[in-house]
């Protein structure tokens, strides 16, 4: 009996090569076919320009500070709801804006547009001011 056992002992490890060998036949099989149907399929087109510049986010605050030249810093307030309690939280974010003429001051409410970086944190420019502080 002791060597029957090393027998099939012996003949399982060649029975897992072979298997092996046909599983990676099969997938390089595969892999092969979908780079064809890959190359076969049309690539996505490139994204006008002006399409992109009508995407960028513009948002509505506060003016709190303009003691900087060209630059003023914006309070944005928005509402949401608590992730896990469900009761309205208000949440404020603060932005640093380019206001090439300084023409903002303390309280006026302003619109602003996602930009290029202007500088280590300003990404915003001044795009309209909705309401003069009186």
């Amino acid at each position: 009996m002791a060597t029957t056992n090393v027998k099939k002992v012996a003949a399982k490890p060649a029975e897992k090569v072979a298997e092996v060998k046909k599983t990676a036949a099969k997938t390089t099989k595969a892999t092969a076919e979908v780079k064809k149907v890959a190359a076969k399929t049309p690539k996505a087109k490139v994204v006008k320009q002006e399409a992109n510049r009508n995407s960028r986010k513009v948002l509505r605050g506060i003016v709190i500070s303009n003691k900087m030249n060209k630059t003023g810093v914006v309070e944005i307030t928005r509402k949401v709801p608590h992730p896990l309690y469900k009761k309205v939280v208000t949440k404020t974010t603060r932005f640093k804006f380019h206001d090439e003429n300084n023409e903002c001051s303390i309280g006026d409410t302003i619109e602003i547009m996602e930009t290029r970086p202007l500088s280590k944190d300003k990404y915003f420019r001044l795009v309209r001011i909705v309401e003069k502080v009186k």
